[in-house]
């Protein structure tokens, strides 16, 4: 089979194609022909070398993909083979591959109508939303929630999945153009933080709020940006942080969070499934809104599995909107 393989930690040039031995499925387990993977800020981490759950060397990177089963393990009665479905990489394989062995517990059919390129980006970016939304957060109706990094594929899908909750959404990226894209999807109000870095942000959002902050901050950014979110963060109000893409620690004074009586949750999906909580029911209530035009889930590039190394570069330059979608099949880069 053709894959994608890290031999060594570095930039996106070590993303190396290959032919390997076709993987068979052990009890428990699933075997997918893949048809698309998505791309995450986590396998750069991981193909960078600073990602604190990196597999050993040599790695196959892929968190997300879409095909179909093309056989089944021992001990495994579904979904049965030809069957579409979305998946999620567990133990050492990943999903940048034409084929790949997962965890049974980790495969959900694909309704009729959502196209396996849109649903190769749904997985990680969208349960992620979900669960900070709704499980973690406990989102109500009327509330207020502020998405940083709106324009990434967590963000684009947490303004939809916020707004379509009943909840007033304030969006917020790095430039005019993004935070206009994001509004797109049913934000209420947008802050752009290139024009309002650091504490203006913070102003910002009180500004919006009338002076009383958001009840949900999601934040998808860390370093300085997390201290931002509890400053916005309003009386008995939830900050979810689930990422540091800024790469830096966040200096937190407590004063700005303990007053308030605000909760503070950290999510990490990975961590979250080995730790017994199953996707699935979540995935699939939410492939279901997208086979019902409820939610939409916003690619801005595919690229062929052996160009892995553009779409790294792509990721990188941080200039997407939505998600970057690996294919198996042979197309050119299509933005």
């Amino acid at each position: 089979m053709r894959a994608v393989r890290i031999d060594t930690f570095g930039g996106p040039e070590v993303l190396t194609p290959v032919e390997l031995p076709d993987p068979v499925p052990g009890p428990g387990e699933v075997l997918v022909r893949v048809e698309a993977a998505g791309v995450n800020r986590a396998d750069a981490l991981a193909r960078a070398g600073t990602y604190h759950r990196a597999r050993p060397l040599p790695l196959i990177l892929g968190l997300e993909a879409a095909g179909t089963v093309a056989a089944l393990g021992e001990g495994v009665t579904g979904p049965a083979p030809g069957t579409r479905v979305m998946a999620m990489s567990g133990g050492a394989a990943g999903l940048y591959a034409e084929l790949a062995v997962v965890p049974a517990g980790r495969v959900v059919p694909l309704p009729d109508g959502v196209d396996p390129v849109a649903a190769a980006g749904m997985p990680i970016a969208w349960v992620t939303a979900w669960y900070c939304l709704h499980r973690l957060a406990r989102l109500a109706e009327g509330e207020t929630v502020v998405v940083q990094a709106a324009a990434s594929g967590v963000g684009s899908a947490a303004v939809q999945i916020a707004a379509h909750a009943g909840a007033r959404v304030i969006a917020a990226a790095r430039s005019s153009e993004k935070v206009s894209w994001a509004a797109g999807f049913g934000a209420h109000a947008v802050l752009d933080t290139s024009a309002f870095p650091g504490e203006a942000a913070v102003e910002e959002v009180l500004r919006l709020t009338g002076g009383r902050g958001a009840d949900v901050v999601l934040d998808a950014v860390g370093g300085d940006v997390f201290a931002q979110s509890l400053r916005q963060v309003a009386f008995a109000g939830r900050v979810v942080s689930l990422a540091n893409v800024a790469l830096r620690p966040s200096t937190v004074d407590t004063r700005d969070f303990y007053p308030k009586n605000a909760s503070i949750h950290g999510f990490q999906l990975t961590g979250l499934v080995e730790h017994g909580y199953d996707p699935r029911p979540d995935l699939g209530g939410i492939a279901a809104r997208v086979a019902a035009g409820t939610y939409r889930v916003p690619v801005e590039a595919t690229f062929p599995l052996e160009e892995a190394a553009r779409a790294h570069e792509r990721l990188e330059d941080r200039l997407n909107r939505g998600k970057i979608v690996l294919t198996v099949q042979d197309r050119a880069a299509r933005p």
